[in-house]
């Protein structure tokens, strides 16, 4: 009787649960920030009495405002990929436009005695004009986003310099100053006016095509683009609304200090990129919530007011600013499990 074998054993592997803990890992650093901020608020009612009155709160926001609507401005640009350093000039040059369109030449202005309203429709039209160019550099020309971006930084510093002769532009409508001196339920309008944009953005970034649009373009853009995408034009218009977004973002500034100087926004883009990336925000494209972002923003609202009561440097605060960036690259490297470029 011819004997009979067995069929060799194959070893039976058990399911590779890495994607999944990826994505626990990815998520739980979002929400890490949440507790994160409820022991930073502890600290400071501890340091500090007048930490946690409405007043100061209400400062944290108020102060935050501006930051947040540029950190969506480039969160939307890292999320597809790339990267828009001319943001934080934007915030100086686009009101400041405006401003010498409405103040009499005797006032450092044009004297060309624009009306208000039409101002701050230039305000909006220089961050979109701005965003139009580096998209179309980047996006048609192919260029490197990181390089144009920050030719783009250095020449619009230099042409606000330039413009307002060095000199604090004063004096606007009141127009300039509504966003940050108005206010609903004790609140200023530019913080309602942030946590709108926040919350519609994150709503078509999670439901509407566009957003998935973002997410996959920042993913592979040749995949994308095989899908069916129009990846020139998708890039194109996030360019354009990031320009914008930092253009409002100026608004609220300005209404916030009460003036324009000729150094507005400058070096803001490290407080920018330090927001976003602890928020969650990849800088290799295609990963990153609005809310982990959201949250990155008020994280360093309160830690840098809680550095302002206990008198601290502002150099210091700098300096903690990149370690948090640095802790956050760290972060994600292990929840991607993927070398950054």
């Amino acid at each position: 009787m011819a004997e009979t074998k067995a069929p060799p054993l194959t070893p039976v592997r058990s399911p590779d649960t890495r994607p999944a803990r990826t994505v626990i890992l990815r998520r739980a650093r979002e929400l890490a920030l949440v507790p994160a901020l409820v022991l930073l608020m502890a600290l400071g009612a501890v340091v500090n009495d007048s930490f946690l009155t409405e007043r100061n709160l209400i400062s944290i926001l108020g102060a935050s405002a501006a930051l947040a609507m540029v950190v969506l401005a480039e969160s939307l640009v890292l999320i597809t990929g790339k990267f828009d350093l001319s943001l934080e000039s934007v915030v100086g040059i686009a009101p400041a436009v405006g401003a010498l369109l409405v103040l009499p030449s005797a006032e450092s202005g044009w004297g060309t005695g624009f009306p208000a309203a039409l101002a701050m429709v230039a305000i909006l039209a220089v961050g979109a004009a701005v965003g139009a160019f580096n998209g179309i550099l980047v996006v048609k020309f192919k260029l490197n986003a990181f390089i144009v971006t920050l030719a783009m930084l250095i020449v619009l510093r230099g042409v606000l310099v330039g413009a307002t002769q060095g000199k604090t532009l004063f004096g606007m409508p009141d127009g300039f100053f509504t966003l940050a001196t108005t206010t609903f339920l004790d609140v200023p309008l530019s913080v309602w006016l942030a946590a709108a944009a926040f919350a519609l953005t994150g709503l078509v970034l999670k439901y509407h095509r566009v957003g998935r649009a973002l997410y996959a373009i920042g993913g592979n853009a040749d995949a994308a683009r095989a899908a069916g995408i129009r990846v020139d034009r998708v890039m194109l218009g996030v360019f354009v609304v990031a320009g914008v977004l930092a253009s409002v973002g100026g608004i609220m500034q300005t209404g916030y200090v009460g003036a324009i100087s000729a150094n507005q926004g400058n070096n803001m883009i490290f407080t920018v990129f330090a927001a976003a990336v602890i928020g969650g925000i990849s800088l290799d494209g295609g990963r990153g919530t609005m809310f982990g972002a959201l949250t990155g923003v008020l994280l360093l609202g309160v830690v840098q007011n809680l550095l302002t009561l206990a008198q601290v440097p502002s150099f210091w605060i700098q300096a903690i600013y990149g370690g948090i960036i640095l802790v956050a690259l760290m972060i994600a490297r292990v929840t991607t499990g993927r070398a950054q470029d």
